[in-house]
């Protein structure tokens, strides 16, 4: 199956050393190499795709309306990290799929009041849009 490739656009290096990709579904198709499983955080249902995919239904500039799927959800896709291509999307790449990305470090072990910083850093400057959604990662293991 393989993984991602480091510096590929919109690959993300998890604390652990796995990988994560991110991206826009406003940006245009998803380029090759294809994920092997994408999450898909839209407030409707998204478009099919060749590959797996779960979707987590969450409104833009909101958070998730089930938080317990979508910890289930982060949970699952940081394992299938390790064997295949994962990937997060949403309109534009950056504060729903940020704040997931915020949510798979804090679940690989980095401290929550760092998480934000860290995909600020490593992924895009602009993630995490809302005083809400950075709530929400600070409190994920703690409300779920």
């Amino acid at each position: 199956m393989g993984l991602w490739i480091k510096d590929a656009p919109g690959v993300m290096e998890l604390p652990s050393g796995r990988l994560v990709r991110g991206r826009g579904l406003r940006n245009g198709a998803a380029a090759e190499p294809f994920p092997t499983y994408g999450v898909y955080l839209l407030g409707k249902e998204p478009p099919d795709v060749p590959w797996e995919t779960h979707w987590i239904k969450w409104p833009d500039f909101r958070l998730p309306v089930d938080r317990a799927q979508a910890l289930t959800t982060f949970r699952e896709a940081l394992e299938r990290t390790g064997t295949g291509r994962v990937e997060f999307a949403c309109g534009g790449g950056r504060g729903r799929t940020g704040t997931a990305f915020a949510c798979l470090a804090v679940l690989d072990g980095l401290p929550a009041d760092q998480a934000v910083d860290y995909v600020r850093r490593h992924y895009d400057k602009h993630a995490v849009e809302t005083p809400w959604q950075k709530r929400y990662v600070l409190n994920l293991l703690t409300r779920g």
